[in-house]
């Protein structure tokens, strides 16, 4: 068998990985339509997004064991095949509960798909410039789906229905999958350990607990005990989590390495990269359209200042990092976000989409300059022959965080819109607001309209309007205050030297 191109490895991979990001990003400006012909409210459409990050999250840790035991490139055709008939059955849902199985289907494909493509490119190329390079050329194809995204959604949505962009998974998967037999090298971590069903169930069950309980909590109540219940089992499983992981003789996770500040500074990196940038190519088009009245495909168009950014800057990270440490990479980056949360909670007060489009250029050029970083940061810290657990760690951290930032903002945003729509009303209407708010949160202002009398749809409109604009606003001053404070912390722990961990310190079965 002759030789596989790394540069041949490199495009396939990446292209795989753009399927994601791609399907991951495409789905936001399509969330009011879904919820307009679904008849879904704000937490149903919370749990569509949610659903595939629950599954995608929780399976990462252990689809990256897989990925190392069994071979990059088998893992790499199972999860393109889940992911392609999954994504068959989302076009196909007829309800909000259909549609969120499918996609929970979708992620555990994506899952096995993802750490794969990744492990795969982490393998090809062994020499530092090179790898830093083929990173680079990652993140520009990470920076070129997410800019497509948002304008391709829209239009789909717009002409032909959001259930096609489920149905556009089908030939590009298709695709993929023919030049992934070719251009995928077979790959494995011979020392690969068995797969850890302890760890992957106390670690999927801690996740679910916490989305469970910050997507219901509006519904319930905040101070029901179930909430309670849910939010501290969650943290309670995690603990098992890390106590299963301690008891392994060689676990899916290397705890080891969280004695390292340089590697907990990457992790933390890329958490909040994803939970206070990344998220927002799930929530800014909810804003343009509920706030701005935009259309689907004025949304999409919307997103651009944003999207731009995020595929310029990483060439420009690539060429400043030679200058610059990883320390002072991440912290600007940081800085970014967290000043382009803030200028965008500004613009969102004043209203108008000009100065809007100019705050989310500044969060998408933070963006930009961390998405390849992060990741390469994280790559850095673990040996080459358990590349497969490093991506899978690494990709745990970003979309965990992007799952509890859409759970954790969309019950700020509920319960805030909530809150000034109950203070603008007054006395009227009071036992109509929570289900006014959640489906003018969700995006569909028809059906928050049809629970009042027709005679006072004119001047609740406009009400309901205004109080998600200050929910919304709520959003981005928390996401901005996170973005910075995540600046000082991780542009502190980076500064400490990349932890010495050889081959031969790992332990064996």
């Amino acid at each position: 068998m002759s030789k596989v191109s790394p540069r041949l490895t490199l495009l396939t991979a990446s292209g795989v990985c753009s399927l994601i990001v791609l399907d991951t990003n495409i789905v936001a400006v399509t969330l009011p339509s879904i919820a307009r012909d679904l008849g879904a409210n704000f937490a149903d459409i919370e749990w569509v997004v949610s659903a595939y990050m629950l599954a995608f999250a929780a399976l990462l840790l252990p689809a990256g064991s897989i990925a190392d035991r069994f071979g990059r490139k088998k893992s790499l055709i199972w999860g393109l095949s889940i992911f392609i008939l999954a994504s068959l059955g989302c076009g196909a849902a007829p309800n909000a509960l259909f549609l969120d199985i499918a996609r929970a289907v979708k992620g555990v494909g994506a899952a096995l798909l993802l750490t794969s493509a990744l492990a795969s490119i982490g393998h090809a190329f062994h020499d530092e410039v090179e790898r830093a390079k083929a990173w680079a050329f990652w993140g520009a194809c990470m920076g070129v789906a997410m800019t497509a995204a948002p304008t391709l959604g829209g239009l789909i949505t717009q002409y032909l229905g959001w259930r096609w962009i489920f149905y556009l998974n089908l030939p590009i998967g298709l695709g993929l999958m023919a030049l992934s037999v070719h251009a995928i090298p077979p790959s494995r971590d011979s020392q690969s350990a068995r797969l850890d069903p302890w760890g992957s169930l106390t670690f999927s069950a801690s996740l679910l607990c916490l989305i469970w309980g910050l997507i219901e909590a509006n519904r319930i109540g905040w101070d029901n005990p179930l909430t309670y219940a849910r939010l501290l089992g969650g943290v309670a499983l995690l603990g098992v989590f890390v106590l299963a992981e301690r008891l392994q003789q060689r676990p899916m996770v290397d705890l080891q390495l969280f004695r390292h500040p340089r590697f907990i500074g990457a992790l933390l990196g890329m958490s909040a990269y994803a939970g206070c940038a990344q998220v927002m190519m799930t929530l800014l088009p909810f804003y343009l359209q509920n706030g701005l009245g935009f259309s689907a495909i004025a949304s999409g168009l919307g997103m651009l200042p944003f999207a731009l950014t995020m595929l310029i800057c990483p060439r420009i990270g690539a060429r400043l990092a030679g200058r610059f440490a990883p320390a002072t990479m991440m912290a600007t980056g940081l800085t970014l976000v967290g000043c382009g949360n803030l200028l965008s909670a500004w613009a969102v007060n004043i209203g108008g989409y000009l100065p809007f489009a100019l705050a989310i250029a500044v969060t998408g050029a933070g963006a930009g300059l961390l998405n390849g970083d992060t990741q390469k940061n994280i790559m850095a810290c673990v040996p080459r022959a358990r590349a497969g657990m490093a991506s899978g760690m690494s990709t745990t951290m970003r979309f965990s965080a992007i799952m509890l930032a859409i759970g954790v903002y969309g019950a700020l945003l509920s319960s805030h819109s909530e809150q000034l729509l109950h203070a603008s009303l007054g006395s009227q209407w009071q036992e109509q607001v929570s289900g006014i708010a959640s489906r003018v949160v969700a995006g569909d202002m028809p059906a928050a309209m049809a629970l009042l009398p027709e005679s006072a749809r004119g001047t609740v409109q406009p009400l309901a309007r205004q109080a998600f604009v200050g929910g919304f606003s709520g959003v981005l001053w928390v996401a901005g205050l996170l973005g910075l404070l995540g600046a000082l912390v991780v542009g502190a722990l980076m500064q400490h030297p990349i932890p010495a961990v050889p081959q031969a310190s790992l332990p064996t079965r």
